[in-house]
């Protein structure tokens, strides 16, 4: 399929799907390896049922890998996939409301019997009943052939069968013209203990591969490129949001110089972090798996207390548990890093689905007046950086920090430029050297007049033995205190030190449009790439339409309501019901129009093209400007 019809930057979006058990996730991971040596910039989404194993060939078992892959810049895994390749009537049918008009849809045949039709909830086959007329629809016996491929393997029918997804990828590396060493070597790493299997899944590979170069079907299914990216000098490598987190805390510990000690508790969508740290026990990371959440968060406190870097990770329903030492890490004032990868809810919720619904959690969520900064990951690569910056903020200033990051970066992958570390200044670390003049307890609580941030004293340090814990405590000595005029001091200090943070962070800038307008997008976290697109397909028609981007959520940059000033429409799009604007408005008095979706899907770029174009409108009183085509999908 030719990509002319995307007048910006081209791109070509691949979707697989298929049931959990067909390796569909390993499918798409490997080919975007092959996608990314060739030299395209990309981004992807993992999307795949909660159940460990749903009832084969159900819908709501359908597990799926969608790719955006071109010249770039690519900012999100694509509005709707010109390419499918479906390897049952349920993938089908959960794909064929997402892909676009006229695209290729790969199906499996094998599948397509009358009882995989009827657990789809198929009446008819697709196939012969209308409902694929408007796409080029190659029906590929994938099952079979794979089958007959690796027969001679005597593999089990059911090992036999779990090939099919190299058979596929051959096949679809032929359509993108691109080679197979990158996934030969995968297979033969991965398998080097098992013969029999690694030969199987290469002979699969290299049939499916073959399969596309016959006449017959070089005929019916097209050839379809995708342009090399313009990237700056640099060595780069494909990272997830989990790995970039990972690495990000791990960088963090080297620039403070010390330890970094991660206390977790698995949970959807946060458990990749704790597998990629459980690697990283030679760069200094300590790894504590706990029984529950509420001792991971106070094993971090913990480890905080004894003078290393404390950090604790959960999903909404875990933050909930951890709330209550929350507050005593904020009481004692002790650096501690809580990263929630967010997720639809309440309750259980949606676990394997995105959402952005714990921003009030983040901001509000405690006894008390217990306020804390809260700082959001954008993208994948954007953890690396945020997971840095919410460290120092945590040192610098001697106090708990929110990380928000969600389902959909935890496992979302993008080109990342491996940065130099020299570039990145050391981390300050509050320590109290020598003995002090007068009295220990009052130097210990001897805050910064700039950061707030008092002084970080291990235990066991000689002449430094101090009072901490959770109750009130003057705010000279560190002593406890009941005094009334003592606790009102108390609680405008522990507002004082996160509102000092907006002293040493960025102004808030502008990443796509004119200094003022008409209509300002503003967000946060995730929500960054398909904002981004939409504003720039705005541009084109000369919509006074500028996107602002939220890092720092609490506090805000110093600058942002007089920016917000400028414009004269503030919309905010967002996973949930309209947190950031409620914030904007507690904070600083800013009207919004609200865009809310809480599907457990990303936004898609062309309906956020369509909400703002109805702002434009409705602010001019004008017809809606004209429809973008919808092949630009970047």
């Amino acid at each position: 399929m030719s990509t002319s019809q995307d007048m910006y930057e081209p791109s070509v979006v691949i979707r697989f799907a298929g049931d959990s058990g067909d390796g569909v996730q390993l499918m798409g991971t490997q080919f975007v390896s092959s996608t990314a040596l060739a030299g395209s910039d990309f981004a992807t989404f993992p999307d795949y049922p909660a159940e460990i194993r749903a009832p084969a060939g159900t819908t709501f078992g359908v597990s799926a890998y969608q790719i955006n892959l071109g010249a770039g810049p690519i900012t999100t895994a694509g509005d709707a996939p010109q390419v499918l390749v479906a390897f049952n009537p349920a993938a089908l049918k959960v794909s064929l409301p997402l892909i676009a008009d006229g695209a290729v849809v790969i199906v499996n045949t094998t599948s397509f019997t009358s009882r995989g039709l009827s657990k789809a909830g198929y009446e008819q086959d697709p196939r012969s009943d209308g409902s694929l007329d408007g796409y080029q629809l190659i029906e590929v016996e994938i099952t079979r052939l794979t089958l007959e491929t690796v027969k001679a393997f005597g593999l089990a029918k059911s090992d036999a069968g779990r090939c099919k997804n190299f058979w596929a990828l051959g096949l679809v590396q032929w359509m993108f013209g691109l080679g197979l060493g990158t996934i030969e070597q995968w297979i033969k790493t991965k398998f080097a203990n098992n013969n029999t299997v690694r030969e199987a899944n290469l002979a699969a590979l290299h049939a499916g591969n073959a399969y596309g170069e016959t006449a017959a079907l070089a005929a019916a299914v097209p050839q379809l490129g995708a342009r090399k990216a313009k990237f700056a000098p640099g060595t780069y490598r494909g990272v997830r949001g989990s790995e970039a987190l990972a690495l990000g805390l791990a960088a963090a510990a080297e620039l403070a110089d010390r330890r970094l000690v991660f206390c977790s508790y698995p949970i959807t969508p946060a458990s990749p972090l704790l597998h990629q740290l459980a690697r990283f026990g030679k760069l200094g990371v300590g790894v504590f798996q706990a029984e529950d959440e509420i001792a991971a968060i106070c094993a971090a406190i913990g480890a905080s207390f004894g003078g290393a870097i404390g950090v604790t990770s959960s999903s909404g329903p875990g933050i909930a548990l951890k709330t209550e030492a929350v507050g005593l890490a904020i009481n004692a004032e002790l650096p501690l890093l809580i990263i929630d990868s967010q997720r639809g809810g309440p309750s259980t919720g949606l676990p394997t689905k995105t959402e952005q619904s714990d921003l009030y959690q983040a901001v509000y969520g405690r006894n008390a007046d217990a306020p804390l900064p809260v700082i959001a990951a954008r993208s994948p690569s954007d953890c690396f950086e945020v997971a840095i910056e919410a460290v120092r903020i945590a040192l610098r200033h001697m106090t708990p920090v929110f990380l928000l990051t969600d389902g959909y970066l935890a496992n979302a992958a993008e080109p990342w430029l491996i940065p130099d570390m020299d570039d990145y200044p050391p981390i300050d670390t509050n320590t109290l050297a020598g003995k002090p003049a007068g009295d220990v307890q009052t130097a210990v609580f001897e805050r910064d007049p700039q950061t707030f941030g008092r002084p970080w004293v291990s235990p066991g340090t000689p002449d430094l033995m101090h009072r901490i814990g959770g109750l009130e405590k003057d705010i000279h000595t560190g002593h406890i205190s009941y005094e009334a005029e003592n606790h009102q001091a108390m609680t405008r200090l522990r507002a004082d030190k996160v509102a000092s943070v907006a002293k040493f962070i960025p102004d808030q800038a502008i990443e796509v449009g004119p200094p003022e307008g008409a209509v300002a997008v503003v967000g946060w976290g995730s929500t960054y790439g398909a904002l981004y697109q939409a504003v720039r397909r705005l541009a084109r028609l000369d919509a006074r339409v500028s996107h602002i981007h939220i890092r720092h959520i609490n506090p805000f940059p110093a600058n942002l309501g007089e920016l917000l000033g400028r414009f004269d429409r503030i919309v905010v799009p967002e996973m949930n019901m309209g947190q950031l604007g409620t914030l904007l408005r507690d904070k600083l008095g800013v009207r919004t129009v609200q865009f809310n979706k809480v599907t457990g899907q990303p936004f898609l770029i062309q309906e956020v093209v369509d909400f703002v174009r109805g702002q434009l409108a409705e602010a001019s009183g004008e017809e809606p400007l004209p429809r973008i085509v919808q092949g630009d999908r970047t």
